[in-house]
């Protein structure tokens, strides 16, 4: 009998937010637990059953049944793989501070990565609070498949909705709306030909003919080219209020990160999304319309716990209690690995909630002798200001616990040279279109970049290259 108790879920205070969560996960249990197991045992029908694994919002994966017993925790796992993922690509590049810009078909997911990707206990899904941790992932209805329209008022507007995959964009062949990906196939952003490595050809005459009888009768005197730009120009303004939401709104400088753009339209737009804001580099990870299953493979293992405790502080940090109390949960995280067959170092990462006392809301901050310190300082970044002399409480204590999983290599592409790049006319402009397979040395935009899961397009005056571990790297004037 599928059974959530708040008190095991979220032993934190604000019972909203904690009934909440417990029912979202209630709700979700009976599905999960059903699929999870049934999974399991059809893995390892007739055979010694496999280890599976199940990827959480927070980062990090866990056991089936962990997961089956609290799906609350997983509820945006997908997007939580692609900002682990690009992290891992940036470091490999040499790169600690990120930015991740995942387009797909429907939409946009962006998150700030400064060093390492840390969760948030406040999100929201579908209007609901939920508590878990989860990563701090910014999400808009802007993607390939985002539908194009003119508003009572005759501005265009793109997205959220979407064409989907059924009917999809009109280039696929059944679609009667214009899309994102429509424009930049106009723009010749997009090559026909070069579409999934050549498998799939985009009908570029079907787009033509059906976008200019629509803007017929939509009454708009724009060209097919025009429209085209235009729609890429509103769905980038989207975007950018997006990365704004996760830096610039979090008290970031995105001049001071690089943008990670992935998913299948994000080297479509990642180039000028990064000059529009100052971002000094791009990088194109290798196979960037699978980083987010890469992510979720070289995640670690990860379990948060929390317990609210509201300790006002005037002075000195109350040590002792805060030892005894971190030491239980620590103790129960080393519980919980043991009891599901875990082995190796677990590493433990204490954090506590903390705010001035009589704020409703608090900034987590990791745990060390010198913790007010690092709350005033924190909070004069995030917010500009800071008190000197006002009383703070510890709110929530926080503890990690990660148990490293195997390292993976990622299969770079492996480099040809030997495809003459062929020429066609991109943004009205004459520009190179290249296999990525291809690039051997440094070149510069105008270009288009074409693979199998994604296509990139490198403006004028930009220089690009592939390094040493397969990412494609681009130089932003």
């Amino acid at each position: 009998m599928p059974l959530s108790a708040s008190h095991q879920i979220l032993p934190e205070f604000r019972e909203y937010e904690r009934t909440s969560t417990v029912v979202v996960n209630a709700y979700l249990q009976p599905l999960m637990q059903n699929y999870l197991e049934s999974l399991e045992r059809r893995a390892g029908a007739g055979r010694k059953a496999p280890k599976i694994f199940v990827m959480q919002s927070s980062g990090g994966i866990t056991g089936l049944a962990s997961a089956a017993r609290e799906p609350v925790r997983t509820v945006l796992s997908g997007p939580a793989g692609g900002v682990v993922g690009a992290a891992a690509m940036g470091r490999r590049s040499g790169f600690e501070r990120i930015i991740s810009f995942d387009m797909g078909g429907t939409s946009t997911d962006v998150a700030l990565v400064d060093g390492e990707a840390r969760p948030s206990s406040q999100a929201e899904i579908a209007g609901l609070p939920i508590g878990v941790p989860m990563l701090d992932i910014h999400t808009v209805g802007a993607g390939g498949g985002s539908i194009a329209r003119f508003d009572a008022a005759g501005a265009l507007r793109v997205g959220p909705e979407s064409a989907g995959a059924d009917p999809g964009p009109i280039c696929y062949g059944r679609g009667l709306q214009p899309t994102v990906t429509d424009a930049n196939l106009i723009l010749g952003r997009l090559q026909p030909h070069r579409f999934l490595g050549g498998e799939f050809t985009l009908d570029i005459e079907r787009t033509r003919r059906v976008i200019r009888e629509w803007l017929k009768k939509s009454q708009s005197k724009l060209s097919l080219e025009q429209f085209a730009a235009g729609v890429v120009r509103v769905v980038n303004a989207t975007m950018e209020k997006a990365i704004r939401v996760v830096s610039i709104e979090r008290g970031y400088d995105p001049r001071e990160f690089t943008l990670v753009a992935f998913g299948g339209a994000g080297g479509l737009h990642g180039c000028e999304l990064a000059e529009a804001l100052g971002i000094p580099r791009v990088i194109v990870p290798a196979l960037p319309g699978a980083l987010s299953a890469f992510g979720i493979l070289v995640s670690d293992v990860v379990k948060d716990y929390s317990r609210t405790v509201l300790w006002r502080v005037a002075g000195k940090l109350p040590l002792e209690k805060l030892d005894r109390e971190f030491s239980r949960l620590q103790r129960g995280a080393q519980k919980d690995f043991r009891e599901e067959g875990w082995q190796g170092v677990v590493r433990i990462q204490r954090s506590v909630d903390v705010r001035y006392r009589g704020q409703g809301y608090e900034l987590n901050i990791p745990y060390t002798r010198s913790l007010i310190d690092g709350f005033q300082l924190e909070h004069e970044r995030r917010y500009g200001y800071g008190y000197a002399d006002r009383d703070v409480e510890l709110v929530t204590l926080r503890v990690r616990a990660t148990l490293r999983s195997p390292r993976v290599e990622a299969g770079a592409v492996e480099k040809s040279g030997k495809a003459a790049p062929e020429t066609a006319l991109v943004d009205g402009k004459k520009a190179r279109i290249y296999a990525r397979e291809s690039l051997a040395r440094s070149l510069s935009g105008p270009a288009v970049v074409t693979e199998y899961s994604a296509t990139t397009f490198v403006p004028a005056g930009m220089r690009f290259e592939v390094d040493r571990v397969g990412n494609l790297i681009v130089a932003v004037r």
